[in-house]
């Protein structure tokens, strides 16, 4: 697998694809980072970026985590002393899910946001931007129904983190799209360079295979996750028996998220899955690519039970090691 390939692969959308082939084309020693508030436990939606900054660096990227405790203040997430806890926390599960330690900057946001520079900065791009503009990038990742200024301040303060940072590459979920087109937009107005993003796909709901997972509003997975959990969780999915489920009675799409977690969790990161099954039902199967196996599915040689089954074997794998973090 080449450079471009394994940046891009699993990614929702790249801004630009030249921009990005130039970065493959000599990726070693560039640095790409992705911004985290410190508001919980580690969950499945950051371990999808985080498997992406995993491919980043075999790619030969250096990675800055923003463990973004100013940002999680301004959208109402606890007190500093509860969020600067959790980033600690949060730290200490990245490197234990499989983040190269050596070649990864975790950097919290109070370590620059508050200084002079950063902030004569940020009130040039307030005068930049309207505030219908700032709630529309704000408007799928902001906490409450209501905008405060301070939500309004937030995707400016992101777009102001990318130069700041140093960084060549942003890497987001598509929930992040609208605040790094702001970024390209307003950062030539105080004569910084436009980012290069990559957006990595939004999971669907565990339960219902509609919109996206959510740990506030919905079933997700966790760090903090037995095994025992994870096969609950995972059983009760929604894993209808092909790729493309049928809308509901509303008219509202879904998504297979069994198969997205196969597709986007699993196989990033492990070479092969193996899903066990008794002789009588024609035994094990092997999988060595995400194609087969949702193949399979759609053909019924793979049962949806025995899909879940597998499914909950690796994302124990995955999560184990970072459970041990949560005790301290």
């Amino acid at each position: 697998m080449d450079a471009h390939e394994r940046i891009t692969r699993n990614t929702a959308e790249v801004v630009t694809e030249e921009e990005i082939e130039a970065l493959a084309d000599d990726p070693d020693g560039k640095r790409a980072y992705v911004g985290y508030e410190p508001s919980g436990v580690l969950h499945i939606g950051h371990m999808l970026t985080a498997n992406k900054l995993i491919d980043l660096q075999e790619a030969g990227f250096e990675i800055t985590v923003l463990l973004a405790d100013v940002h999680a203040y301004l959208n109402d997430k606890g007190s500093f002393a509860d969020i600067r806890h959790t980033a600690e926390r949060m730290r200490d599960q990245f490197i234990a899910y499989g983040l190269d330690e050596s070649k990864t900057q975790f950097v919290l946001g109070s370590d620059f946001q508050l200084d002079d520079d950063y902030t004569l900065d940020l009130h040039a791009l307030e005068l930049e931007t309207t505030l219908a503009r700032a709630e529309r990038a704000m408007a799928e990742i902001k906490s409450g129904d209501s905008v405060k200024v301070s939500q309004a301040v937030y995707p400016l303060m992101q777009a102001l983190d990318i130069p700041y940072l140093g960084v060549d590459l942003a890497v987001g979920g598509m929930e992040q799209r609208k605040v790094h087109m702001l970024a390209r937009d307003v950062l030539p107005s105080i004569d910084r360079e436009p980012p290069t993003s990559l957006h990595t796909p939004l999971i669907a709901d565990l339960g219902t295979g509609e919109g996206k997972m959510s740990s506030s509003t919905g079933v997700t997975i966790s760090m903090e996750d037995t095994r025992e959990a994870i096969t609950d969780k995972v059983n009760g999915a929604y894993c209808p028996p092909t790729v493309n489920p049928e809308p509901t009675d509303e008219g509202i799409g879904r998504e297979n998220p069994v198969l997205q977690i196969f597709e986007y969790h699993v196989f990033p990161r492990f070479e092969a899955v193996v899903v066990e099954r008794p002789e009588e039902y024609g035994g094990d199967l092997r999988y060595e690519s995400y194609e087969p196996l949702e193949a399979d599915l759609e053909s019924g040689t793979l049962h949806p039970a025995d899909a879940k089954g597998a499914l909950s074997e690796y994302l124990d794998r995955l999560i184990a090691p970072g459970r041990g973090q949560l005790a301290d």
